[in-house]
């Protein structure tokens, strides 16, 4: 029985969806965290914000909770900006949003919000323009545009500062490098993340989802016949 109850535990929007279509009763809400987080990417470690989403309630009559990134910031060029990040973290949550009201699963449609943040890069986005997601890229192949995509998977480390502690994360990076319209461009999602104390449990399960979430992004690409290799985390 504990066997059968963590395997419909769900981890992803994706798992919400499948066990309303197949019955269940899922209800759901979320709250978010946005933490500062320091990386250590090869030999150039930095500073950045990360969007978190943390997915709450009930399937049936059992609790599930997980959490979602999505979007990194920093006030550098290492990552995208973070009055980019914001907006680029609340059209990803919309997105989410629509696939659970689909299924049927309805809920408070809360967004991110960082007035202080957003007002102290007043003006960056006039100046350095808006940061296209990768969904706007299959959009622009969608048009009969030539796309390509090659990407970098990595394992990043990094620590999560909270009020009191900090927790040592490892993050499931993807940088999408991106050829369009006769420009590259370097996009970056993190697709899954795990407790570095925890590695030897949670990396299988995290590579899965991380997997799992490149699957339905490539099957998207191949719609869109966006050039790309079809690479996964191991």
């Amino acid at each position: 029985m504990e066997q059968t109850t963590k395997r419909f535990t769900p981890n992803r929007i994706t798992d919400l969806v499948s066990l309303k279509q197949g019955g269940s009763n899922v209800s759901c809400r979320t709250s978010f965290e946005i933490l500062p987080v320091d990386f250590h990417h090869r030999d150039n470690p930095f500073q950045a914000y990360i969007f978190l989403c943390r997915y709450e309630g009930k399937v049936d009559d059992r609790d599930f909770s997980f959490r979602k990134c999505y979007a990194r910031g920093c006030p550098h060029n290492l990552c995208p900006h973070v009055s980019q990040a914001v907006m680029i973290a609340n059209r990803y949550l919309q997105r989410d949003y629509h696939k659970l009201l689909q299924a049927g699963i309805h809920m408070e449609k809360r967004l991110f919000r960082l007035e202080e943040m957003t007002v102290k890069f007043e003006g960056y986005q006039e100046e350095h323009g808006p940061t296209l997601t990768i969904h706007d890229y299959i959009n622009i192949a969608n048009e009969g545009n030539d796309v390509s995509v090659s990407m970098n998977l990595e394992f990043v480390p990094g620590a999560e500062h909270f009020a009191n502690f900090e927790n040592q994360m490892i993050f499931l990076m993807v940088d999408f490098v991106v050829t369009c319209l006769g420009k590259t461009s370097h996009y970056e999602r993190c697709l899954a993340c795990y407790p570095l104390e925890k590695e030897n449990e949670e990396r299988p399960e995290k590579i899965g989802i991380a997997n799992a979430r490149l699957k339905l992004l490539y099957a998207e690409f191949d719609k869109a016949a966006i050039q790309h290799s079809k690479d996964y985390f191991k």
